[in-house]
C-alpha cells in the first residue's frame, strides 16, 4: 500500500496554502491530464514540487488570465495529477467511459477539505472532512458503513460518535482513511518533496499574449516564461502591464507606481464550490 494518503491531512504544495490531487483508475497519467484540460502533446519537462514557484502561476482572477498547471504521474494502479492554480474539479471529465476518480481538495483558507469519489461520469459519493454528515453525490450513503464502522458517524448518518473530540487531524485522517482503505489509495510523501513529475497546462493556454510578453521579457533581461507551457507567470505579466500603463485588473494607472507597488486588493483563490449545488460558499 506504500504510504497511504491520510499523510495528506494539513499538507501543501510549495504554493503554502493548497494540495488538490485527482487521482484516476483506468487510464494513464497522460491521459488524466488530457481529460483534465491540457493540449495533446503538451507536457513539458519534470519538475519537483519546490520548481513549481517558478512558474508563479496565475490563480487570482482579478489580476489576468487564471491559469492552471498539473504535475502528473502514476502509483498503486492510480494515475495521479497535483494542481497548481484556482480551484477545478474535473471529476466528470476524468471519470467518464467507466474510469473510476477521487478529488481531494484542501485549501487552508476555506474548508472543509472534501474527498470525492466518481465514475462513469458523475459523482458518485463524498463529504467533507469532519462535516460527514453532508454526504453528496448519486448514491451520498455508499460510505455511511465505512463512516460507522470507523466510529465517525451513528448508523442515523446524522449524529457524530464523538462530536466533541479535540483533535481535528486525527478526525480529518480518520475521514480520509475511508477512501484509502476502500479505493485501495496511495501517494508517496516525495511528490511534494523531491520527486520530479511531467508538467501539463491545463488552463490558460496559450496565453493570447505570450508572444508580446515573451518579446518584452527577452529584450528586457527578465527570466523567460516556458515556451512549451506558453503560460505567463503572475508576476512577470504585472511588470509588463505597468510599463505600458495598466494595473493587473486592466485598469489604467493615474500616477507614478514603481515597480514593487501592490496595487488592488489580495484575493485567495481556490473558491470552494459546493459539490452538490455547485455554487460558491
Amino acid at each position: 500500500m506504500g504510504d497511504g494518503i491520510q499523510w495528506m491531512v494539513g499538507a501543501t504544495t510549495s504554493s503554502g496554502w493548497m494540495l488538490d490531487v485527482h487521482f484516476a483508475r483506468g487510464i494513464d497519467s497522460a491521459e488524466l491530464a488530457l481529460r483534465m484540460g491540457a493540449p495533446l502533446g503538451s507536457g513539458t519537462q519534470p519538475m519537483t514540487d519546490a520548481e513549481m514557484v517558478s512558474l508563479d502561476v496565475d490563480a487570482y482572477p482579478d489580476r489576468g488570465p487564471s491559469s492552471a498547471v498539473v504535475r502528473a504521474g502514476e502509483h498503486s494502479g492510480w494515475a495521479f495529477a497535483i494542481t497548481y492554480g484556482p480551484y477545478l474539479n474535473r471529476l466528470d471529465e476524468v471519470s467518464r467511459d467507466g474510469v473510476e476518480a477521487v478529488h481531494y481538495h484542501y485549501n487552508s483558507e476555506h474548508p472543509p477539505t472534501t474527498v470525492l469519489y466518481a465514475r462513469d461520469g458523475r459523482t458518485v459519493c463524498g463529504f467533507g472532512l469532519r462535516e460527514e454528515h453532508h454526504r453528496y453525490g448519486h448514491d451520498p450513503d455508499l460510505l455511511l458503513p465505512d463512516l460507522v464502522a470507523a466510529g465517525i458517524l451513528r448508523s442515523d448518518g446524522e449524529t457524530y460518535c464523538d462530536p466533541d473530540t479535540d483533535d481535528y487531524n486525527d478526525r480529518k485522517r480518520r475521514g480520509l482513511a475511508i477512501f484509502e482503505q476502500r479505493f485501495g489509495l496511495s501517494l508517496p510523501r516525495t511528490v511534494l518533496t523531491e520527486d520530479p513529475l511531467p508538467v501539463y497546462a491545463i488552463m490558460g493556454s496559450p496565453a493570447p499574449d505570450f508572444e508580446a510578453i515573451y518579446g518584452w521579457a527577452a529584450s528586457n533581461g527578465r527570466p523567460l516564461p516556458n515556451e512549451r507551457l506558453r503560460l505567463i507567470p503572475a508576476g512577470l505579466r504585472n511588470d509588463y502591464e505597468r510599463t505600458r500603463g495598466w494595473n493587473p485588473r486592466g485598469r489604467l494607472l493615474t500616477g507614478d507606481v514603481g515597480p514593487g507597488a501592490a496595487i488592488g486588493p489580495f484575493h485567495t483563490s481556490g473558491t470552494l464550490r459546493d459539490p452538490a449545488k455547485n455554487t460558491e460558499r
